[in-house]
């Protein structure tokens, strides 16, 4: 299987399947198609149906969408989802209000591993996302007993918020003991620290991504290669 990614200090819809098949030891060949601005969809509708990241490949199938992704992962590798029903139902469900939700935290809190970031102002609407993933996380540890979020083993829904808990490395939101302990957890795993360090040596600079974070915040550390 080929994967289709784009920076890794920018892509977070990337690093959802990416860190699920590093974790879960699912052999895959890593494709790197950088940002190139505004003319980067057509690039990207050379492999992509939709002109967007990430893109599985697998012989003469295509999978396009982060979800999508992880959905046919999971038909070949039962490990994708949690094996208890109730924990599996949990799990899908907070994946899918990641996937769909949380528009300011990811909007407003773009990902960009490399650098650190004072936002300008924190509407009160950015903390209600904020409170709602605190809330989502210390539910999911407390019910199935961590140190996951459903339970004892890393599965889909934690790579959803994988890329969040980037997010909370740049931002640094207020979050409870709890939920600061999970992401600094998922932030230890061996293939985030290899996305980091990654992320870090990348000297690629999409102009959007970048416009962006300025407009809303001011970079008080940039850790990246010049």
């Amino acid at each position: 299987m080929k994967l289709y990614i784009a920076n890794k200090n920018y892509s977070s819809w990337s690093l959802r399947p990416w860190v699920l098949m590093r974790e879960l030891s699912i052999e895959f060949e890593e494709v790197m198609v950088f940002f190139e601005g505004a003319d980067n969809h057509e690039q990207f509708k050379r492999f992509s149906p939709s002109g967007r990241v990430p893109c599985l490949v697998d012989g003469d199938t295509t999978v396009w969408d982060s979800l999508a992704i992880i959905e046919y992962l999971a038909e070949q590798y039962p490990k994708v989802w949690p094996e208890a029903v109730g924990a599996r139902s949990w799990a899908r469900c907070a994946a899918a209000e990641m996937h769909s939700g949380f528009t300011l935290v990811r909007n407003t809190c773009g990902m960009s591993c490399g650098v650190r970031v004072r936002l300008n102002e924190v509407p009160t609407a950015l903390s209600a996302e904020w409170d709602r993933i605190d809330e989502l996380w210390r539910e999911g540890l407390a019910h199935f007993g961590g140190p996951f979020l459903a339970g004892e083993k890393f599965t889909a829904v934690d790579a959803f918020f994988a890329p969040v808990a980037f997010r909370i490395q740049t931002y640094s939101p207020a979050l409870s003991k709890q939920a600061g302990e999970y992401a600094n957890r998922i932030l230890a795993l061996a293939p985030m620290i290899d996305w980091y360090k990654s992320a870090l040596q990348e000297t690629a600079r999409d102009p959007d991504h970048e416009r962006e974070t300025l407009s809303l915040g001011v970079i008080v550390e940039d850790l990246r290669a010049s």
